[in-house]
C-alpha cells in the first residue's frame, strides 16, 4: 500500500505540472536572487560586478525531482545610468523531467540624489521547456496490490510535442529612501504559451511585491555601515493567476553575520513553510571592496502534505561582488544600495 501511494504522489505531481496552468517557483532566499526577483535591482549593489548563484531541492522526501537553479551576473555601468545584467534559470520538476530553461538579460536605469534611489528595470529572454513523456506514469500501469508494474507500457496517448521556445519578457521599479526599500515587478508580461498539445496554455503573468526596512540597534550605527547591529523586516508577496503566496519575516544582521525566520503562506493564505535561513560574509570590504557571501536556508513545511511526508527544502546560495580598479562609481547615490537590506 505504501508503494501504491508513493507511485500515486509521483503521478499526482507529475500530471500537475504538465497539465495545470503553469507557475514560477519561487526562492526562500530572494534576497539572493535580485534579477530574479525584480529587473530593476540590476546593477543594485555596492560595487560594479557582482555574480549571484542560488540552488533549491523541493520536498527531498518525494520520489521526483523538484530542483531549481538561478545563476546571475550584472554590473553597474555609470555612463548607462544604471546596471546590464545575464541570468540564466533552470528548473527540472516530476518523474517526467518537465524542464524549462531560460536565459534573459536585463538593464536598469536609475535617478537619485543623496536621499533616495529609483531604479526602472527591463528584462528579455527566452526560455525552453521540454519533457520526456516516456517518464509518465499513467492508472493502466498501476497494479491495485503491487502498485507500478515495471516494463508495462501505458495505451495513453502522448503528445507529438515535447519542446517548446517562447519568448518571456519582465519590467520593474524599486525605490531605496533612506533606511527603506520598496519593488514591484511584473513577469511573463506578453502571457506567452506554453503547451505541448496545441492547446493554448498561457504562462499567467507574475507580480512580485517586496518591501523591506533596516533598523539600527544602535544609535552609533549609520547607513551603510557593517558595523553594529540592525534588524531587517521583510515582507515579499507573489501573484500568478489564481495562486497567491507571501514570504514576511525578519533578519538579524551582525558585521558577518546574517540570520533570518520567515513565515511562508500559499493558496488562499493557507500555512506553507517557516524557513530559518543563516548568511556568512566571509570577506567584506577588502581590496578593491570585494564581497564573498555564502548563504543556507531550510523550509520546514507547514502545509497538509506537511514535513514528515517532504523532509522540507534546502537552498545554497553563493554570491560575489566587487569594484573595479579605478571604479568611477565608488560611493554613487551616497551609497544606496539594496545590498544593505540583507
Amino acid at each position: 500500500m505504501k508503494l501504491f501511494l508513493k507511485y500515486i504522489v509521483v503521478l499526482f505531481l507529475s500530471a500537475w505540472s504538465v497539465t495545470a496552468s503553469g507557475q514560477d517557483h519561487i526562492y526562500s532566499q530572494f534576497f539572493n536572487a535580485p534579477l530574479y526577483l525584480n529587473p530593476s535591482l540590476t546593477g543594485q549593489f555596492e560595487g560594479d560586478l557582482r555574480m549571484n548563484m542560488i540552488y533549491r531541492n523541493q520536498w527531498t522526501g518525494i520520489s521526483g525531482n523538484l530542483s531549481y537553479l538561478h545563476a546571475a551576473v550584472d554590473v553597474n555601468i555609470p555612463r548607462f545610468g544604471g546596471g546590464l545584467g545575464l541570468q540564466f534559470n533552470r528548473s527540472s520538476e516530476g518523474t517526467a523531467f518537465l524542464v524549462k530553461n531560460n536565459v534573459a538579460a536585463s538593464y536598469s536605469y536609475s535617478v537619485g540624489s543623496e536621499d533616495f534611489v529609483l531604479s526602472f528595470g527591463i528584462q528579455a529572454g527566452f526560455t525552453n521547456r521540454q519533457i520526456n513523456w516516456s517518464k509518465l506514469v499513467f492508472s493502466d500501469q498501476i497494479d491495485n496490490r503491487l502498485g507500478y508494474i515495471p516494463g508495462s507500457i501505458s495505451s495513453a496517448q502522448m503528445p507529438d510535442m515535447a519542446n517548446k521556445f517562447f519568448f518571456d519578457p519582465a519590467t520593474g521599479v524599486n525605490l531605496v529612501y533612506g533606511k527603506f526599500m520598496a519593488g514591484i515587478a511584473l513577469h511573463h508580461v506578453n502571457e506567452p504559451d506554453e503547451s505541448f498539445s496545441g492547446a493554448q496554455a498561457k504562462l499567467p503573468r507574475r507580480i512580485t511585491a517586496n518591501a523591506s526596512y533596516r533598523l539600527p540597534l544602535t544609535s552609533s550605527n549609520t547607513y551603510g555601515s557593517e558595523d553594529g547591529a540592525f534588524l531587517i523586516p521583510s515582507v515579499v508577496y507573489y501573484k500568478q493567476g489564481n495562486v497567491s503566496s507571501m514570504s514576511a519575516g525578519m533578519q538579524y544582521k551582525y558585521r558577518a553575520i546574517n540570520a533570518g525566520l520567515w513565515y511562508r503562506t500559499a493558496g488562499e493564505g493557507g500555512p506553507d513553510a517557516l524557513v530559518v535561513s543563516l548568511i556568512f560574509d566571509i570577506f567584506s570590504g577588502g581590496k578593491n571592496g570585494e564581497k564573498l557571501r555564502l548563504g543556507l536556508s531550510h523550509d520546514a513545511t507547514t502545509s497538509k502534505i506537511n514535513y514528515t511526508n517532504t523532509n522540507g527544502t534546502t537552498e545554497a546560495s553563493v554570491g560575489y561582488e566587487k569594484y573595479f580598479p579605478n571604479s568611477s562609481s565608488y560611493n554613487k547615490f551616497n551609497g544606496l544600495r539594496c545590498y544593505d537590506f540583507y
